[in-house]
């Protein structure tokens, strides 16, 4: 058993009496009380166990708490700022996402990770970076619909206006 200080959504966080191989996802819902992030397989197949190290969306069920030493962890309760919640947040509201929600913080979470590396993805680059994230009531194309609106307000936040021929729309979510 061991102690870790880690850094849990931009605050140090001392964890004692820690097997080494205990995952990052137990250390957050059973030392930390931080439940929004959930066991759905264990395996890393699901992505409900998203969170973000140093920026990256990673499954918590896989990595175990010695690795993380000196690294930045991100939870979903960490991604608002303060009451202000993320714009992917104020989406997945915005939009009615989610059905029964359990998925849902993972979905958030990779979603916020691809747009901060990528601001302007398209519909295949939404795909292909949310198809490890699995959504049991189907909602992939309100997940999608949600991420490409975040993409188009930042597009527009950046640049000052929203081209519609170029940025990503409704139309292409039906293809």
């Amino acid at each position: 058993m061991a102690s870790y200080q880690l850094k849990i959504n931009g605050e140090q966080v001392f964890i004692d009496n820690i097997a080494d191989d205990t995952p990052l996802l137990w250390v957050l819902r059973d030392e930390l009380n931080l439940v929004g992030t959930k066991f759905g397989c264990g395996g890393g197949y699901c992505g409900a166990c998203t969170v973000h190290v140093d920026g990256k969306a990673v499954r918590s069920c896989l990595l175990p708490v010695s690795a993380l030493t000196g690294q930045s962890i991100t939870t979903i309760e960490g991604l608002a700022n303060g009451d202000e919640l993320h714009p992917l947040q104020q989406a997945w509201i915005d939009q009615d996402v989610p059905q029964c929600g359990y998925c849902q913080a993972g979905q958030i979470m990779n979603a916020a990770a691809l747009l901060q590396h990528n601001a302007k993805p398209s519909i295949e680059d939404i795909e292909s970076a949310m198809a490890g994230n699995l959504c049991r009531c189907g909602c992939y194309v309100r997940i999608k619909s949600a991420i490409v609106s975040v993409a188009a307000q930042m597009a527009v936040d950046i640049v000052g206006i929203y081209d519609p021929e170029t940025s990503l729309g409704v139309k292409e979510l039906q293809s």
